[in-house]
């Protein structure tokens, strides 16, 4: 993402100051401070070690990971997402996608704890889920939590768009409702199929990649002539929930009678079964001004809260004392990680790709963009029969020799 947005011209939005802390229905757990060494007090008071023991296991997750780039740069790909996995981290990075990643910190001496209060906290404001997410899905949004996450100035979506601009892609705006196999000249052909403003229509591909998550509640992708048949993935996604709530915050439920004395932009919660929402923040424009500044606690803001299920009235007064505003967006964002044990295939056929099985091995915009990278090199070797760059042993070796 950081070369997509080199690339463009585009340029990190300011950050903008703000505290965080987690709930637990009752009172909070625990709060950041102005000043990095009390912080740091403050965890150990709580929790001993264990944020060190999970700093340490993510930077090991994350060192491996980043071979993907020297990999990508020298044009190697993976035709699966083992193999992929593999050539970053051995089994162990298979195994991640299997295990929890509260077995796996438990393991290198992260206490009970510290998994409850604060990784359950991450996890529901990332994924929405809970502690029993794969460990490797884990790492990637703990990493995240980390400080270490910008937006573009301007909104995300102009990544999106300045790259599309920048292909000088033919667009056809319409829905693909299916693919069918053919062959021309010994050599397969897919035919995809589309229903727009003009209605149906078709055309011949010689390579194509789905980027559509192909399970059932997602998709309704019809292929033809495929042997053996394509199927959708039996596995499922996470509902989630975001309101917009432009409003003021009842400090009073979070314990802060007066609201000038409320210090959170940020509250994170614990996985409590009487919350009924997994994190809300204080949000801040796509553009952001020299003199931008947030608003006080007693003022209006626009706060963005994140839940499993719509907000009814008496919650939304439970959080805010008077609105003027709620914009609800229901969506389905992540794979809910305990309805699968495997991980899907990037090869649907000779020259038919698969992109979105990514987001079960970890869902990020990062994910997806080196996933998207990928498969182009995938399919550029090969269409070009340069089986050398795919799916290659010991590749930290070969790049160092190649260099």
């Amino acid at each position: 993402m950081q070369d997509f947005v080199k690339t463009l011209g585009l340029k990190h939005r300011r950050e903008v100051p703000g505290k965080s802390a987690i709930f637990s229905g009752e009172h909070f757990v625990l709060e950041e401070t102005d000043w990095y060494l009390l912080n740091l007090f403050r965890l150990w008071w709580h929790y001993g070690i264990s944020f060190l023991r999970l700093q340490m296991w993510v930077e090991e997750v994350m060192e491996k990971f980043m071979r993907i780039y020297k990999y990508q740069a020298h044009g190697y790909a993976f035709s699966s997402l083992e193999e992929l996995l593999r050539s970053l981290g051995g089994d162990a990075f298979v195994n991640m996608t299997q295990r929890s990643v509260a077995e796996s910190l438990l393991e290198v001496g992260v206490t009970q704890r510290f998994v409850d209060d604060v990784i359950a906290a991450v996890l529901r404001s990332s994924y929405g889920q809970s502690v029993l997410v794969p460990a490797f899905a884990g790492a990637m949004s703990l990493a995240g939590a980390q400080g270490s996450t910008w937006a573009v100035e301007g909104g995300n979506k102009l990544v999106c768009s300045g790259l599309l601009k920048l292909t000088k892609a033919n667009v056809i705006p319409a829905r693909v409702t299916g693919i069918s196999l053919h062959s021309s000249e010994g050599r397969a052909l897919y035919q995809v199929h589309y229903e727009g403003s003009e209605g149906q229509g078709s055309a011949f591909y010689d390579m194509v990649v789905v980027t559509t998550p192909l399970h059932p509640s997602r998709s309704n992708f019809i292929f033809e002539n495929f042997e053996p048949p394509i199927a959708s993935f039996p596995s499922a996604f996470q509902p989630s929930v975001t309101s917009v709530v432009h409003g003021y915050l009842n400090s009073s439920y979070f314990g802060f009678p007066d609201p000038k004395l409320f210090p959170f932009a940020s509250i994170l919660t614990t996985d409590t079964p009487d919350l009924f929402f997994n994190a809300m923040d204080n949000i801040c424009p796509v553009n952001i001004s020299a003199a931008f500044r947030r608003k006080q606690p007693q003022e209006a803001a626009v706060w963005r809260v994140l839940s499993q299920q719509p907000l009814d009235k008496q919650q939304l007064k439970t959080l805010f004392r008077s609105y003027y505003s709620v914009q609800v967006m229901e969506w389905q964002s992540y794979p809910r990680y305990d309805s699968t044990k495997s991980l899907p295939p990037i090869m649907l056929h000779d020259n038919l790709f698969y992109l979105s099985g990514v987001e079960w091995v970890a869902s990020s915009m990062e994910m997806i963009a080196v996933a998207a990278k990928n498969v182009a090199l995938l399919a550029y070797n090969r269409w070009y029969q340069d089986l050398e760059k795919i799916d290659q042993k010991d590749l930290m070796h070969k790049v160092k020799t190649e260099l």
